[in-house]
């Protein structure tokens, strides 16, 4: 578990230290967009996953639905958000910069939405305590890595495949772990077969929901294509390596934290194969775009 705790760390380390400071500077100024992202991920997702779970939860799924909620709560993905937003000829520079900074932002709003969750008569829940973890663990790590950008940057670009091994490798441990202590309480025991499909054809559904919702938000305020793509691609995905980490913090000691973890993972899988379907249908727009733009 400390090996565990040190890999996480040491991701977010490592992830500071491959933030470029001129990167993330060139896609501060579009306010609007930025907004829009960070409503989404911290907003829109966990209001649809809680007024759901008022309107259709139930105690016999109850750590399901803490999942559930823990993913609306959590922050959006990087590498795959940008590599999406390439592909549908977005805002690069935007998207390179909401989807650091979501897991800073993360830090203190993930905590505070399970605090909302657990204070609904699911639980207590210690958020000062949770907030100061994640400061020390997540927050503290990224910002000295940042720190150190300059002089070890080209060192983490040099190797960021052999560093992308590293960070899979702590993850796939924490959720190895996570996993065998579940089944070694019997945790998985009350689900079957069909409720796991079920979860994963709802979990389709959230994805849909929120994505229609940052589509119908960006239309509204008239977002040019590539900053509605950068909107859809980085609003609606989130972090399987921010989530596996802040859960491991959040859940300390949990037993069934294999079922929390449960709803994050199908949604991550499921997310990449649905995006790359959209990125592909939105590249062929920004080129028939482009053409007309002359």
């Amino acid at each position: 578990k400390s090996i565990a705790n040190y890999g996480a760390s040491l991701i977010f380390f490592f992830y500071g230290l491959k933030l470029n400071r001129e990167k993330l500077k060139s896609g501060l100024s579009n306010w609007r967009l930025h907004l829009m992202v960070h409503l989404s991920t911290y907003l829109i997702f966990p209001i649809v996953v809680f007024t759901a779970y008022k309107l259709f939860g139930n105690e016999n799924a109850h750590w399901l639905w803490v999942g559930v909620l823990f993913l609306s709560a959590i922050p959006s993905t990087v590498s795959s958000s940008v590599v999406m937003v390439s592909i549908g000829g977005g805002n690069i520079p935007a998207a390179i910069f909401n989807a650091s900074i979501s897991s800073l932002i993360g830090v203190f709003l993930t905590p505070f939405w399970m605090e909302v969750f657990f204070s609904s008569g699911s639980g207590t829940f210690d958020v000062d305590d949770v907030v100061l973890k994640l400061v020390f663990q997540v927050l503290v790590p990224v910002i000295l890595g940042l720190l150190l950008n300059p002089k070890f940057g080209t060192f983490a670009e040099k190797y960021k495949t052999k560093l992308k091994y590293f960070d899979q490798t702590v993850i796939l441990m924490i959720v190895y772990t996570s996993f065998c202590e579940s089944y070694a309480d019997h945790v998985f025991d009350g689900y079957s077969i069909m409720e796991l499909l079920t979860l994963g054809a709802l979990m389709v559904v959230l994805f849909f929901v929120v994505y229609y919702i940052i589509s119908f938000c960006t239309y509204l305020l008239k977002f040019k294509h590539e900053d509605r793509v950068t909107a859809v691609f980085c609003g609606s995905k989130k972090s399987l390596v921010h989530g596996t980490v802040m859960s491991k913090i959040i859940f300390t000691n949990n037993p069934s934290l294999g079922i929390i973890l449960l709803p994050l993972m199908m949604y991550h899988a499921l997310q990449l194969v649905i995006c790359s379907f959209i990125a592909q249908k939105m590249a062929k727009k920004s080129k028939e775009l482009t053409i007309a733009n002359g």
